[in-house]
């Protein structure tokens, strides 16, 4: 086991998050699990009394993730590895979602990983290091129908992550985006806002679902001991795909990508940039 760490994990409550709460706890570290409901949390923290501390938080909400992290810190002395786990799905065609859906959900998956972000790299510069994973997804590198602000947010959170990486290596922080597969983590059921649908759009809805299956996907525990090996390794990957058949799959878009590139690369070359 790699010496003790302080875990602070957004969304900790449920799915992904509550995974690699249990299987940071089980391993002898402390964490810090937050939610916006923390109760789904206090049977583990009587199991774990001493080195789990859930605390509320809305990431959505800058001050109040400010305000928790300085808890957080306080709390155990320190951080080390800090898990932006939390968000929510936005399911729908782009057409449909509205202004107050996209802010809410963006407010969310993106700035919420944004501010604890912001809140927690001055405690790991100031103590010389510690690892910061974001959790993007691994459709994140291009947009998919129903499911467009999601893969958005991730986007946009892998860029800002690579931006981070570059900025704080010499601090000794590294950052991840731990690009995961699907999990059975309720995210189409309870973590799910969907838009009021369109008749237009009618037949490419039910293309999509029978194209998604029934599959639930893996238990999020069996993605948990990669996210601790990640955690411990001396340099890590900026970039990280959790999920074989997942990893399988981004390689097989790459290569369909590089394919299309190229096969437009005539025109590309007709401007001089």
């Amino acid at each position: 086991m790699t010496d003790p760490q302080v875990w602070l994990i957004t969304g900790a409550s449920r799915g992904l998050g509550r995974a690699f709460a249990e299987a940071a706890l089980e391993a002898g570290h402390r964490v810090v699990g937050t939610a916006r409901n923390v109760e789904p949390l206090e049977e583990l923290a009587r199991k774990y009394p001493d080195r789990l501390l859930p605390l509320p938080m809305d990431v959505a909400d800058r001050r109040c993730v400010f305000d928790g992290v300085e808890r957080a810190a306080a709390a155990f002395g320190r951080l080390d590895v800090v898990v932006n786990n939390a968000g929510g799905m936005l399911y729908g065609m782009v057409e449909e979602a509205t202004e107050e859906q996209i802010r809410a959900h963006l407010d969310v998956n993106f700035f919420g990983a944004v501010w604890v972000s912001q809140a927690t790299l001055p405690h790991l510069r100031a103590q010389g290091g510690g690892r910061l994973l974001q959790v993007t997804s691994m459709g994140s590198g291009g947009g998919m129908a129903t499911v467009g602000f999601y893969g958005a947010g991730k986007a946009a959170l892998d860029s800002v992550g690579e931006a981070l990486a570059m900025e704080v290596e010499r601090f000794g922080v590294k950052v991840t985006n731990v690009q995961m597969g699907g999990y059975n983590t309720g995210l189409f059921t309870t973590g799910t806002t969907a838009t009021e649908p369109l008749p237009q759009y009618q037949a490419l809805r039910t293309e999509m679902k029978e194209m998604w299956g029934d599959t639930a996907g893996p238990e999020p525990e069996t993605a948990a001991p990669v996210i601790l090996r990640l955690a411990a390794l001396p340099d890590p990957p900026r970039r990280l795909i959790v999920g074989g058949q997942s990893f399988d799959h981004v390689l097989e878009m790459d290569r369909a990508r590089e394919e299309l590139y190229r096969s437009w690369g005539h025109l590309s070359r007709l401007a001089p940039g």
